[in-house]
């Protein structure tokens, strides 16, 4: 087994040349080549004046020899889930520049092609190395600063607790991904632990079940996963010729189902090791249910915890200081760990009352109507409403196609009403095959809100299978996409097409969680106010595409195909 080193001695101490440190399309890419990369980094960021800069990469080789190139020159790396507009907007006024793929950047850094091999010195455990965000799953993405020895102790932790799972031998232990380095899970696991243990990681993402098939073909390897990932497992691969290969398996970022877990077990022959922690708190504690009833978690060596009006506080070598932090998770103490309840009501002043967002959610997922759900707030005007987004369940789709979606409405909010007022029911509704879930599988409350975005036409489900729906969709005139953007007439953009159909495949369907590009787009024939349209959407999951065809009776009026998944390496 290779020996372990500290992140904060990795360049100073180094290991051989030829040591494999990643894998990218068949390629080994050695320790020499990782150091080479971090040096040309380190120089680019030493040749910038400023001292926080916002790291973005697909391929999880480059992120790691940028990330630690960017510390050697004694920079804080801030590290966004994701680069879409608003992300960059809030990122300009934190940070000097940017490196990465980040798009339409004005302080984007080079890499230093040929950079001189430079001295390498120890890094400050009490450097302020990194900043992260939440998920933003309850509100707005929130900043969380970490000293390098916050992170360097919680690997420490982690590969004392996992490692002997791996196995012995270097070559035994690869790690695969399906979860995205930009988070705090990601990077632990994905970087950082596979670093410090001398463990090859592959360097792009497995957004697909076949993938993760076709990997574990190559040899043993540990899966780094989330729930989100887990419970869409089809029994159609062939797992039995691979699972033999499967070392071990972790998800953290939300509770496991139960059903997920049951797939685990049956198709990767294994219960995963479940993580429970934060961006802020770090790692906290660990379970690997091989039983149903087994539900207790074991706290991570160094954790300490305790409730605090039946929430769970936390204290670690994982926090900036020695103090107790409050998590919004309700828990019981057991003598073995302790078992979680569930959030702390998300409290919101409704009509001049007091309504808990988490109750509302606990009393759905009561009802059979529904199996997964979330209620979140919506400002119309100058009033606030509800709206909720579920996953239905047997007895929530059987009413959907036997009696509409107005009848399933009135089925739920009558199951509200024995608990909650008249006054605060929810108003809005949207079923989905599955919540949209960013590449860290968390569904963020932005992308729940943007469901209900007023610039979504009238439409209604025509025909649906798992991988193709069609849809009627009227165009009244009051929509706001006819309104400045063609002052000689009112005219539907493409723009709007291509929108309507992702959002709407997004619904739909299962789709990964980035788009890529967009392919044989063609708008052949205007869409005016009050044209009645048929879209078609068809998604092949294979080549993680969307394909989309608006008709009308006039013909044809726009197609294409959207590319989803994670740009590979």
């Amino acid at each position: 087994m290779a020996e372990r080193i500290a992140i904060e001695h990795l360049l100073t101490q180094g290991r051989p040349a030829d040591f494999p440190v990643a894998f990218r399309e068949g390629q080994v890419l050695t320790f020499a080549d990782f150091e080479a990369r971090a040096s040309g980094w380190r120089a680019a960021f030493e040749g910038h004046t400023g001292q926080r800069f916002a790291l973005y990469f697909e391929d999880t080789f480059e992120f790691a020899a940028a990330l630690l190139g960017a510390w050697h020159a004694g920079r804080c790396v801030y590290l966004p889930a994701e680069v879409q507009p608003t992300t960059r907007e809030r990122l300009r006024l934190q940070v000097d520049g940017f490196a990465g793929q980040i798009p339409s950047s004005t302080k984007l850094l080079k890499f230093q092609q040929g950079a001189p091999r430079t001295r390498w010195a120890p890094l400050s455990s009490e450097a302020q190395a990194l900043v992260v965000y939440t998920s933003g799953s309850s509100g707005e993405p929130a900043a969380i600063p970490k000293q390098l020895g916050q992170l360097t102790r919680e690997v420490a932790t982690l590969a004392d607790l996992f490692d002997a799972r791996l196995g012995s031998d270097t070559g035994a232990g690869r790690v695969l991904a399906t979860v995205s380095h930009q988070h705090i899970y990601g990077l632990l696991f994905r970087v950082l632990w596979p670093l410090t243990s001398g463990r090859p990681f592959l360097a792009r993402s497995l957004p697909y079940p076949e993938d993760i098939v076709a990997e574990l073909t190559h040899g043993p390897a540990a899966l780094i996963a989330s729930p989100a990932h887990l419970k869409r497992l089809p029994d159609t691969l062939d797992w039995a010729s691979v699972r033999g290969n499967l070392r071990s398996v972790f998800s953290s970022g939300g509770p496991l189902p139960g059903d997920a877990l049951h797939a685990c077990r049956e198709l990767l022959g294994q219960a995963p090791v479940e993580v429970y922690g934060s961006s802020e708190t770090g790692g906290i504690a660990w379970r690997q249910r091989a039983r149903d009833e087994a539900l207790s978690w074991r706290t991570l060596p160094g954790v300490e915890v305790r409730l605090t009006d039946d929430a769970l506080a936390v204290r670690s070598a994982h926090l900036p200081d020695g103090g107790w932090f409050q998590t919004e998770d309700r828990a019981r103490l057991l003598p073995e760990g302790f078992e979680l309840l569930g959030r702390m009501d998300r409290l919101l002043k409704l009509e001049e009352k007091r309504v808990s967002l988490s109750a509302m959610e606990r009393a759905l997922l009561e009802s059979d109507l529904v199996r997964e759900a979330r209620v979140v707030p919506l400002s119309e005007g100058n009033r606030l409403t509800l709206g909720v987004v579920a996953v239905l369940g047997p007895t929530g789709r059987y009413l959907h196609a036997d009696s509409g979606k107005h009848f399933l409405n009135q089925a739920i909010r009558k199951h509200l009403a024995s608990q909650f007022e008249p006054s605060v029911l929810p108003r809005r509704f949207r079923y989905l095959e599955a919540m949209p879930v960013n590449a860290q599988g968390k569904s963020t409350e932005a992308a729940l809100v943007a469901l209900f975005d007023s610039r979504r036409p009238p439409l209604r489900v025509l025909e649906q299978t798992a991988d193709r729906a069609v849809l009627s969709i009227e165009t009244p005139a009051s929509l706001p996409y006819f309104k400045g953007h063609f002052p000689e007439k009112a005219i539907l953009p493409g723009v709007a097409q291509i929108e309507w159909a992702l959002q709407l495949g997004r619904e739909l369907f299962t789709l990964p969680p980035e788009f890529l590009r967009m392919e044989a787009v063609k708008f052949q024939q205007l869409i005016v106010p009050g044209t009645q349209l048929t879209l078609e959407l068809t998604w092949t999951q294979a080549k993680g595409s969307l394909q989309f065809k608006f008709t009308s009776e006039a013909g044809t009026h726009g197609s294409g195909r959207i590319l989803l998944g994670e740009v590979r390496g």
